[in-house]
């Protein structure tokens, strides 16, 4: 439970940027759309010059009134130009303005989404991908509805100083006196900013809680009903959304007490208008309509402050939730690379010259670690958990980096090469193999799109000579389901394979899965790594005796340091530490152990 509530923490890559800095930042989004924003603008203008003459007109249809002039029916239609005039420009600045804010929350999620396929997996381990997916999706939506929100009160204060410039020309005196009544609207803003800035940052991170709770339950739903942990997993959520709850009540509080502070600052104000001009009117220093005028203004002096004030806790996360997509476009990844050397040929030599690496700081998993993999060799690296076996694959494919030394690629810097064509030259099968959604055609070529039919064709049927497609109802064109469920372990592991074949990779890392896989499909994944071993260099992770005895070397690790080193016979008779792996871990998967076996097991019963 306190993992639920520490959610609401800041990230550790969060970072505080001044507003002005945010207007630029944002400011660079509009300029990728001047044209749109210059006729939203010029809509505004439009607009706000409307509303701001209706009163003038209105005010002036009281002085014909009194009078009983003639000029009552002209100004009647004036106003009903100004009426016709501000609803088609309102609709154009509306139309337009929708658009440029439409593309620009478009771009964000754009650049939100690129940083985040940027990171490295150092930074996955350390951040949730729900708060991730929070700030893609519920940041970037939060920020478009708060800019048009915006442009409604940006031309609410157009409309403000146009009709100001107008009371200027009637009564100075009388304009002063509304401006007086000002610092009550502005005082009462402020103190209602200070108190949504205190709940806005917890409201967004109470909704990021709430998306990483529900995409890890709803991805763990198996594990969970495996364990009957429904009930568990339930009032994880549960907590959350009362969590989120009592947030966006606070919120909802604050926001509930700004109309009615307001309506009574507001009706402060015009009774001081009213009481001022009534004299003035009495002693003749303007006329009825004018008066009526400055007390028509009030209102809308007041009104783009007062939506100012009660939706100034939605500007705030607006504000918030555009730090919030900013900082995860920002963030630094730990992989830092010096140079972006375009790769040639590899022919897959691999060096590590004295490397250090820890996950955590103080926490060394490799010291001084050296070794030469030269090219075409294959390399199988065993030992218990937590040997170092995983985190050197890891580090020659650079998701991670490391603090000392140095890790040479055919003799050049890893940390001078271009991790695209670098990465390019890899086939990867990691130790839980994942498929996307789609045909197991379509994840075979994954690595490779230009591979044609036929010759991913060839490489399925060049393991066991097909026979594994027999059991897919529809082949290739068999659909593996979300994550591959549809599919068995193994077959999961052979698509995983066939897309590496498929890549044609010169160095060739497997960290082969743990899971009980029968000998028919064994027997199948073991052509399919013997197929990629006799054309590149290979890292293997091995958990199955086959696999170690088709490596050239056997490097055994222990606490992130080799402690031998050699083939499997080799180290059988060194009767080290090796062998005993191999009695306690893979002797039981021999062909000889599994035939003694049913000896024994045939003598018992005899």
């Amino acid at each position: 439970m306190a993992a639920v509530f520490g959610g609401l923490q800041s990230d550790a890559y969060d970072r505080q940027y001044g507003d002005a800095y945010l207007f630029k930042r944002i400011g660079n989004y509009l300029g990728a759309h001047k044209r749109l924003v210059v006729l939203a603008l010029l809509g505004f203008l439009v607009v706000g010059l409307a509303r701001a003459l209706r009163p003038v007109f209105i005010s002036a249809a009281v002085d014909a009134l009194v009078e009983a002039g003639d000029a009552l029916n002209f100004i009647l239609l004036i106003l009903t130009l100004v009426a016709v005039t501000e609803f088609v420009c309102n609709y154009g600045r509306r139309r337009f303005t929708v658009v440029v804010i439409g593309r620009i929350v478009a771009r964000m999620r754009k650049d939100c989404f690129a940083a985040a396929i940027e990171r490295d997996l150092a930074f996955y381990d350390r951040h949730k991908s729900g708060a991730v997916i929070s700030r893609i999706t519920s940041d970037t939506q939060e920020f478009g509805d708060v800019m048009l929100l915006g442009s409604e009160v940006i031309s609410q204060f157009l409309s403000v100083t146009i009709l100001f410039a107008a009371l200027l020309s009637y009564s100075v005196e009388m304009t002063i006196v509304l401006l007086f009544t000002m610092p009550l609207v502005v005082f009462a803003a402020l103190a209602f900013r200070y108190l949504a800035r205190i709940v806005t940052r917890q409201g967004a991170r109470a909704m990021a809680v709430v998306n990483d709770n529900i995409q890890e339950s709803v991805t763990g739903i198996s594990i969970a009903k495996n364990f009957r942990q429904e009930e568990m997993i339930y009032n994880e959520f549960s907590a959350v959304n009362i969590l989120s709850y009592k947030i966006n009540l606070r919120r909802g509080f604050i926001l509930s007490l700004v109309f009615p502070t307001m309506g009574v600052l507001s009706a402060i104000a015009l009774s001081i208008v009213v009481w001022v001009g009534t004299h003035s009117v009495l002693a003749g220093a303007f006329s009825a309509g004018t008066w009526y005028l400055y007390i028509q203004s009030v209102d809308r002096f007041w009104f783009p402050f007062m939506n100012l004030a009660s939706f100034w806790s939605q500007f705030q996360q607006g504000l918030s939730a555009a730090e919030r997509i900013f900082a995860l476009i920002d963030a630094e990844n730990t992989v830092v690379q010096t140079n972006n050397r375009l790769l040639g040929d590899l022919a897959g030599r691999i060096q590590f010259e004295d490397v250090a690496f820890e996950y955590e700081r103080g926490e060394p998993v490799l010291k001084d670690f050296s070794l030469d993999i030269r090219p075409g060799e294959n390399v199988a690296f065993v030992g218990h958990t937590g040997a170092g076996k995983s985190t050197i694959a890891k580090l020659i494919t650079r998701y991670y980096e490391f603090q000392q030394g140095a890790i040479r690629i055919d003799g050049a810097d890893i940390r001078e090469l271009d991790l695209k064509s670098f990465r390019s030259r890899l086939g990867i099968v990691p130790q839980q193999p994942f498929l996307f959604s789609g045909t197991v055609l379509e994840n075979i070529r994954y690595g490779n799109p230009k591979a044609s039919l036929k010759e991913i064709n060839e490489i399925a049927l060049g393991i066991g000579h097909g026979e594994w497609l027999d059991s897919l109802p529809d082949g290739l064109d068999t659909a593996v389901g979300e994550r591959g469920a549809r599919l068995s372990v193994g077959q999961r592991q052979l698509v995983s394979l066939l897309r590496v074949l498929a890549q044609k990779p010169s160095i060739f890392i497997l960290d082969e899965a743990t899971a009980s896989i029968d000998p028919f499909t064994e027997s199948q994944i073991q052509d399919a790594i013997e197929l990629i071993l006799a054309r590149s260099t290979s890292i293997l992770i091995a958990h199955r005796l086959s696999t170690v005895r088709s490596a050239d070397r056997i490097i055994v690790l222990r606490e992130g340091a080799i402690i031998e080193e050699g083939s499997h016979d080799k180290l059988m008779r060194d009767r080290g530490h090796y062998a005993e792996l191999y009695n306690t871990y893979f002797r039981h998967q021999s062909l000889n152990y599994i035939e003694r076996a049913k000896d024994r097991f045939a003598a018992a019963l005899g």
